[in-house]
């Protein structure tokens, strides 16, 4: 509700390529923490395939509560885990070439 903005320059990079597909916000001067909220006014539309762009904004950062803070440091970690996908199998893995 009355959380602390900081309006700040920025440079946005998308990445469309077959090696990589995101985007990467760095912003001018500022670090933006755990909890924290990232707005970014004007970003480029998504360029085509095979394709990299860069180009300057605007963005408002918004800070987390001390509280939210704490909660994204006790909980990030266990979030992070649903991202791996681990499994077993009964003995030593075989190739089969011929």
């Amino acid at each position: 509700m009355f959380k602390k903005q900081i309006q700040t320059d920025c440079t946005v990079r998308i990445d469309h390529t077959f090696e990589n597909l995101g985007a990467h916000v760095e912003l001018d001067g500022v670090e933006a923490g755990p909890g924290d909220e990232v707005l970014v006014h004007g970003a480029p539309p998504c360029p085509p395939y095979g394709q990299t762009s860069t180009t300057r904004c605007q963005a408002t950062l918004v800070r987390a509560w001390w509280w939210e803070r704490l909660w994204t440091r006790m909980t990030g970690d266990l979030e992070a885990m649903e991202l791996l996908d681990v499994s077993f199998t009964d003995g030593p893995v075989r190739s089969s070439t011929r």
